[in-house]
């Protein structure tokens, strides 16, 4: 039951349209060992350069050791593929991806194009470059990282701009010596990267990367993951409460969604007492029930949500 459910958000994810947390995703993966890495997304388009996930590290645990390393925050919001071709030696763009499942993504080019350079620099080595960057919103924003996502799932191209959205980029094929010759690379053509100050928009860890791009390369890769890098993340703290009831609410977008009322308890400063639970396929795949007791964590120390039951 889990395993569907995780298919499912797996698949509306890499569409646009998340359906849970990312908290929550790695914590029912971790309960039902669910190792699927991404979807294909409808009618999906090759990437020119596999797009690979990072191998997560949480704070606390022992680090990969790896030398020459540089730290840059890990964004939390979607990621995406720019890939720009040689027209008379000027770089332009020619198609945006979703990640999808990191072979093929979903082709968002007319909905995100405003938000990317359309053309850069002239008289460089390589004839087509894939940039790959971050699509992100503000903190301030509630729920940014669903708010920035989500907004490629929309059908409307005026609607997606009216959304205060930015583009981060944090990579590049074909590689440079260095990674920060990467990232100073992507910043002179004009891209905000993750070397800026990127306070205003919402991080989820790090990640920390080899810088000489030979070595980061001769390391290799897992069929998920480069083992030139990873990325380290906080845990969210979970609790153990019970489940007392559940009520139903409208939602400003009328849909009607089920909210567990527990047994009060504190996460950090927070005292919790209601959480999210999401739909009835959501609590199946849980195997929930009045008075059980289940696992609970603040999304992006926000949004209170069960991740599990508690046996």
């Amino acid at each position: 039951m889990i395993k569907e459910l995780l298919d499912k958000a797996s698949v509306a994810y890499y569409e646009g349209n998340p359906i849970i947390s990312d908290e929550e995703f790695d914590r029912l993966s971790e309960h039902s060992g669910y190792t699927k890495l991404g979807a294909p997304a409808p009618n999906a388009v090759p990437h020119f350069a596999k797009m690979y996930s990072q191998q997560k590290v949480h704070f606390g645990e022992e680090e990969p050791n790896l030398p020459d390393s540089v730290k840059t925050p890990k964004l939390d919001g979607a990621a995406i593929s720019l890939l720009y071709i040689s027209i008379d030696d000027v770089m332009c763009l020619s198609k945006i991806l979703t990640r999808g499942d990191g072979v093929k993504g979903q082709d968002v080019t007319e909905k995100l194009r405003h938000l990317v350079p359309e053309s850069f620099c002239a008289s460089l080595p390589h004839k087509v470059y894939q940039i790959n960057c971050e699509v992100v919103a503000s903190k301030e924003i509630p729920n940014a990282r669903n708010y920035a996502a989500g907004a490629m799932g929309l059908k409307s191209v005026d609607e997606i701009m009216t959304r205060d959205l930015s583009v981060v980029a944090y990579g590049k094929v074909p590689l440079a010596s260095t990674y920060l010759d990467d990232l100073a690379l992507l910043q002179m053509w004009g891209f905000t990267t993750v070397a800026a100050n990127l306070e205003k928009f919402p991080t989820d860890g790090f990640v920390i990367r080899v810088n000489d791009n030979k070595l980061y390369e001769s390391m290799g890769y897992t069929s998920k993951h480069p083992r030139g890098s990873y990325a380290l993340k906080p845990k969210a703290q979970i609790v153990v409460t019970t489940l007392n009831s559940v009520e139903w609410q409208v939602g400003r977008s009328g849909v009607v969604s089920p909210v567990a009322i527990l047994e009060p308890v504190m996460i950090g400063d927070a005292t919790i007492s209601r959480a999210t639970l999401h739909n009835m396929s959501y609590i199946e795949a849980l195997n929930l029930e009045l008075g059980c007791q289940v696992e609970v964590i603040r999304s992006g120390e926000i949004i209170p949500r069960i991740v599990g039951r508690y046996e």
